[in-house]
């Protein structure tokens, strides 16, 4: 028998580059929330991959970018801790947005965010492996241009190019991160994916789903919070869980014209819930107005952020 490997990975990019969906992928199950929207991520979501002998715990980060509130300072600070005690660091590179495309000319903002990046990992001397992200909508001579712009820093130790969401490329990644794993003992019990308990993943789940249905009217303000799971003797649950918004114009937004928004963000999180938990999930779904959620400690405390950052 092949002795236990073990490898910690973080997992580290610009808003929207593609983080979550690399890690969903590479674990083969949902463990941190996906949207069209940046800053979808907000804390250090661990997920947990198994390859033969081999675990792979691979840390997604909140997008790092130039903060400006107490909630997104929090974010980004939290991303770099990610990179302490890492066993591999992975920068990926939204290569449409840095390129453009026939649709759309390259994103500014996402450009100099991952220049940022690179510039303070070789402040601090750490090679990190490169992931180019959405290479199956850019033109190929752009592609290698921008490849060879990105190695010649000389930070890098290998360069893939993927598309996170079709899965092209993945493996690849899978396989050198195995390979160059140190030997050790397994942290985590095989069957298990993700490191979070399951109330905050049902959050997570109802979050996405908010976030998605509401992306035009509410990107960023709201929170959710699971506040009941109650078993029940059939093996199904009961979760009790309320979004918060910060004003009350947000909150009609939320329940929407007799309630219909919030039955379509419960009934699109319950069968997802259904899917990760396998088995029957009765959500039940309220909203409220919480002022200032974003500022409070507790809120903070239970991300596992830090509110001084």
């Amino acid at each position: 028998m092949s002795e236990q490997r073990c490898a910690v990975v973080a997992v580290l990019g610009a808003p929207n580059a593609g983080k979550s969906t690399l890690v969903n992928t590479l674990v083969g199950a949902k463990v941190a929330a996906v949207t069209q929207k940046v800053q979808t991520t907000r804390a250090l979501v661990r997920g947990i991959a198994m390859r033969d002998q081999t675990q792979l715990i691979l840390i997604d980060t909140p997008g790092v970018f130039a903060p400006k509130k107490r909630l997104e300072r929090a974010m980004v600070a939290a991303a770099w801790s990610a990179l302490e005690g890492a066993d591999a660091i992975i920068h990926v590179v939204d290569a449409a947005a840095q390129v453009g495309t026939d649709k759309a000319a390259a994103d500014a903002r996402s450009v100099e965010d991952a220049a940022a990046i690179s510039a303070k990992l070789k402040d601090m001397n750490l090679a990190s492996i490169l992931v180019l992200n959405k290479v199956d909508v850019v033109p190929r001579p752009a592609l290698l241009q921008l490849t060879t712009k990105l190695v010649e820093e000389g930070l890098y130790t290998d360069v893939f190019m993927i598309s996170a969401k079709k899965g092209d490329g993945v493996d690849d990644i899978a396989r050198t991160l195995t390979e160059r794993a140190p030997e050790g003992p397994w942290l985590f019990p095989e069957d298990q994916t993700m490191d979070a308990p399951a109330r905050v993943l049902a959050a997570e789940i109802t979050r996405e789903k908010a976030f998605l249905r509401l992306h035009e009217e509410l990107p960023y303000e709201l929170t959710v919070e699971t506040d009941t799971w109650e078993e029940r003797k059939d093996g199904s649950a009961k979760i009790d869980q309320t979004i918060y918004v910060s004003r009350e114009s947000q909150r009609k937004i939320a329940i929407g014209a007799g309630g219909q928004t919030i039955k379509t963000i419960g009934e699109l999180a319950r069968k997802e819930m259904e899917a990760a938990f396998d088995r029957r999930i009765h959500l039940f779904l309220h909203v409220k107005l919480r002022e200032n959620w974003s500022e409070e400690r507790a809120l903070y405390q239970r991300l596992g952020l830090d509110y001084e950052a």
